[in-house]
Order: structure tokens, then sequence, then C-alpha cells
């Protein structure tokens, strides 16, 4: 078994370089299905939900050239299963994605139900909303989604909750329907935009995305494009934390500053300096953090992805802190590892009240999922002494090479067997 060794103390300091978006790159694949021709996507993140996309995309017939992790060349056209199942796409949540890009393209998928990480109820209740609204019959049997129409039509569809993984998926399968669909309370995230311009590269008609109304005219054919994934927000965001809590001085280069405005704000709120460049942004961390209250929210709100990191932050930032997430019930696991190495926090239903701590101890900890994960490395990067963080699954599947990026600001990371 792999684990991670981490010998706390050390600033990080120098320049670091943010991958492709796992959140759009993990839609975007699947997306690429709608296409009569071939696609080729470029900055895509080096992780394993990438990795586990691209042999669906050749269970499924379709051919896949990848010279580069970060570039995947798909040809669609020789598709001739319509069928994902087992358990690859039970391994993560984005597998779901096939689901309206099959129905959009051949009106017929069968997906085995996704997994992912364990942070709360996923229902998929607006994605099969979604479709029905389209004209699809969908079941549930077996552990195995069924959707199928003799023909989509464009309809308005109302979401009950803002829900990106339904916004998403409801754009694929409308792409190729008859008629108009407008999707209303939609959500708004930079993935979601980045997925709409990819479909509007391949011929789509979709406006209005990244508000809470988008617009899909249908469209009979869509053909291939040559498509680079957008910087990660989420990654970006956990640089900026990381050179935060170690008190260091890290060039974050490859991001969106605008995407990244709600933990800036929070940043500059506890006393970092934050600045910001077209398109990099420098964090240079101080000797005392204030406190400060977080409550995730879909965007443009602080992101749940950066709940659990700010967490670790927050732990030794002087006075209370309390943290409210709003999006997931179940997002909180990471805290027990925390209390291992010391932080002082009182969870209550969605709510954690965070006493801050002088410093933080290394320990034996785990990663309870993708997000923990991150967090657990900031952990035992401000830790006195030694952290291992165990079971990595989680962090492979979503980090590009996290250890060897950290290691290049100075930090000191080994993946070692135990």
């Amino acid at each position: 078994m792999e684990k991670l060794l981490i010998k706390g103390g050390k600033k990080l300091k120098g320049k670091i370089r943010i991958g492709g978006a796992k959140n759009a790159a993990v839609a975007i694949l699947p997306a690429a299905i709608l296409s009569n021709d071939i696609c080729c996507i470029d900055n895509l993140p080096n992780i394993n939900d990438v990795r586990q996309l691209k042999n669906i995309l050749l269970d499924l017939g379709a051919e896949v050239e990848q010279d580069h992790y970060s570039k995947m060349k798909i040809d669609a056209t020789t598709i001739n299963n319509v069928e994902a199942l087992g358990e690859r796409p039970r391994s993560m949540r984005a597998s779901y994605y096939f689901l309206g890009a099959l129905l959009g393209r051949f009106k017929k998928a069968a997906v085995s139900l996704p997994g992912g990480c364990n942070i709360g109820v996923r229902p998929i209740d607006q994605h099969i909303k979604g479709f029905e609204a389209l004209g699809a019959k969908v079941t549930i049997e077996h552990g195995i989604v069924y959707a199928e129409a003799d023909q989509l039509i464009g309809a308005p569809i109302f979401l009950d909750v803002v829900s990106v993984g339904a916004t998403i998926n409801i754009m694929l399968a409308a792409s190729r329907a008859k008629g108009i669909t407008t999707i209303e309370n939609a959500a708004k995230e930079p993935h979601v935009v980045d997925v709409a311009n990819f479909l509007n590269s391949m011929g789509a008609d979709i406006k209005g995305a990244g508000t809470d109304v988008i617009r899909i005219k249908g469209v009979d054919q869509m053909h291939g494009s040559e498509y680079s994934v957008i910087p990660d927000q989420i990654e970006a965001g956990t640089y900026m934390l990381a050179a935060a809590a170690t008190k260091g001085n890290v060039f974050i280069e490859n991001v969106i500053p605008k995407h990244l405005e709600s933990i800036t704000a929070k940043l500059e709120e506890m006393g970092v300096q934050v600045e910001k460049y077209d398109d990099s942004i420098r964090i240079v961390g101080k000797d005392h953090l204030k406190r400060v209250n977080i409550k995730t929210q879909p965007y443009p709100g602080f992101p749940t992805d950066l709940q659990q990191p700010m967490t670790v932050l927050l732990s030794i930032a002087d006075g209370t802190s309390i943290v409210t997430e709003s999006i997931w019930e179940n997002r909180f696991l990471h805290v027990d590892e925390l209390k291992r190495m010391g932080a002082n926090i009182k969870v209550e239903g969605r709510t954690a009240i965070i006493y801050g701590v002088k410093k933080l101890l290394g320990a034996e900890v785990k990663a309870t999922d993708l997000r923990a994960g991150a967090a657990m490395v900031i952990a035992g990067l401000i830790a006195e002494g030694e952290t291992l963080v165990g079971n990595l699954i989680h962090i492979d599947r979503g980090y590009e090479e996290l250890e060897e990026k950290m290691n290049s600001l100075g930090a000191d990371i080994r993946r070692i067997e135990v």
C-alpha cells in the first residue's frame, strides 16, 4: 500500500503551473461522443479519472490516441456500443455524463450508477427529470441506468436544485435534440461554461452558459473540434491555501483570476497578501492569520471543493472560525483526521466550529475523499514532525502529480510502500 510521507515545517516558495480543470475534462471527454468526427482535446490533467474515461471510451468502441497525457485524440465514429457498465463507470461520479452523450447521439444509453467520493448522497433525479422532459424513458435496474427515446424533443426544464452534473448532462442530450431546450436554475460554474464552449466548437448552438438560464437549439450533426480545457480553479485554490498555510511565497501560473475571486476574498480577509495578474496570481503568507467564517455556495460563492483545505488553514488561524457546508451533508469526515494532528474542531450537523491552535503535530492520517486528501497534505506541510497520509486513491483521482508539484516548491513529500 502506498502512502505519502510528509516532513513538515517547510515554507512553499517558487513558481507552479496549474493543469487542466478536472471537472471540465471529465465532462468534455464523454461529450466528444456527440461528434460524428474526430476531436482533439488538449490541456487534460494527468489524473486517474481521465485515464478511466479513456478506457470507457475504448470499451464503447471509440478509437483513442494519446501521445502525451495532456492531449487526447478521440474518433467517435467507430463507437459500436451504448453500454458503459462495470467497475470503471462505478468508480467515478463523472461517468454519468455518458448518459447524456450517448442518449444525445444514439438515443439510447445504459450506464452503471456512478460512485466517487463518499461526501454525501449524489442523487441523479434532476438528470432523469431532464432526460424525461426531452422525451426519453429512463429506468434504473440492478444498479444500471437505462435511457432510451425514439426522438429527443427540446423542452423547458427547471432544475429543483442547482446541479452542475444535471446542467451538463441535459446540455449534452439537448445538443442533438430537435427544437429548443431551456434550462432554468442552471449551474454557473466555470466548467459548465467550458463544456458549453466545447459543444459549440463542435457545432452546437448553446447560449447563456454562465447564467442561470441556458438555451440550447438542437442540431442534427456535430463535427470535430480541437479544444483546450480551462485551468483548474480547484487545483489553483489548493496551492493558494497551501502557500498561505505554510507562510510561503508562491507564484501560480495558468489561472483565470476571476474564477478564484471567492478564495482570494477570504485569504485577503485573513491577512494574506494576494497579487493578481492577467493569468497568474501570487500568494504571500503571513505569520498571523485572522479568523473568518465560510459558507460553501454554488459558483460564484466559496466552492465546496475547497472547504476541506480551507478548514486546515482556519485550524491555525487566530480565534474561532465557523465553516458551514451547504452543498454536501457528509463533507466533514476529514475533521477526525485533523484532530489526530491536534486541531480543535467541533462539528454540529453541517457546521464546523474551528478554534485556532498554535500548531499541528505530525500523525498517521488518511484521505477520506479527494479534496480531504489535499487537506491532509496541507496539514502535513504545516505540522511539526512527520505525517503519513494513506488512502491515496482519492488524491490520484483528481490531483495531477501533487507531491511532485509540492516538492518543486520546497516541500518534502515522498511516496512510500508500507
